[in-house]
């Protein structure tokens, strides 16, 4: 299992680095016996310069790029940043901007967040959330949001103990389907052709397609064509219809009767 940390923490020691090393510790407990977990943890206060310069020549540099690659091939990530101006700092947002669009589709991605003073608590839903949201992640339900006062409460340790069990347990979800994703990339393109054939030499109704020794009998002659003038006004069990044209079954409607009153003949 491949735990990706993404920490945009700007001093050392860090709250948010701190933070997201309790959120990775949490997880890495909760998949304790299930899952033998790889954590890597990106920092991204040592690629500053190289994301800004990724941001004007469009190509990164090898520690850049060997990052994204790490986000990219996680089977599950955490991201916590410092809160800047009621928002995430201009470094988490970069990175993220450099990403690949597609990086993250699917993913479960638990967010944090570490500010002075609980009045940027919501940040986790107004800024970070939508962000992920945006780039078709899996947001996880339970956001960690750490201000000053909040170190050493039990409450914190409470919301870091839960958030790392729905992560645990998204990417545990999510291990037979990747299994399932792998099996389908190693199947070559050919053999879905031939049962798509296969599948619709069935539905012709062919006896030798089918193996059922039952009579030929072209069921796609009961369908009728998009290009009828018509309306279906029989249909034959053996396999063909007839097909009344819509002049026919207004005149049909239209024609006077004996049953009508007088003077209104000929309207229904």
């Amino acid at each position: 299992m491949r735990l990706v940390v993404v920490s945009a923490g700007l001093t050392s020691p860090s709250s948010t680095r701190l933070l997201a090393d309790r959120l990775a510790a949490a997880t890495q407990d909760a998949l304790a016996g299930r899952a033998a977990v790889e954590v890597r943890t990106v920092e991204l206060r040592d690629l500053a310069t190289e994301i800004a310069q990724h941001f004007v020549t469009g190509f990164p540099s090898a520690r850049l790029a060997a990052a994204l690659d790490a986000v990219a091939a996680a089977d599950g990530l955490i991201a916590v940043t410092p809160v800047f101006s009621a928002s995430y700092s201009g470094l988490f947002k970069s990175f993220f901007d450099v990403i690949d669009k597609d990086a993250l589709t699917g993913k479960p991605v638990l967010v944090g967040a570490t500010g002075g003073t609980a009045r940027h608590s919501l940040v986790t839903e107004h800024a970070l959330r939508p962000l992920f949201a945006y780039l078709r992640a899996l947001v996880l339900p339970t956001a960690v949001y750490a201000a000053s006062e909040d170190w050493g409460e039990e409450g914190l340790a409470r919301r870091i103990v839960r958030a790392g069990g729905e992560l645990a347990r998204s990417t545990a979800a999510d291990e037979p389907a990747r299994g399932r994703r792998s099996d389908r990339a190693e199947t070559p393109p050919e053999a879905g052709r031939e049962t798509a054939d296969a599948g619709t030499e069935a539905v012709g109704g062919s006896s030798a397609g089918t193996g059922s020794g039952a009579p030929d009998v072209d069921t796609t002659a009961a369908i009728a064509p998009r290009s009828l003038t018509g309306a279906i006004t029989s249909v034959d069990p053996a396999g063909g219809f007839e097909v009344t044209p819509f002049e026919e079954l207004l005149a049909s409607v239209n024609r006077p009767s004996g049953r009508t009153a007088p003077g209104r003949a000929g309207q229904r």
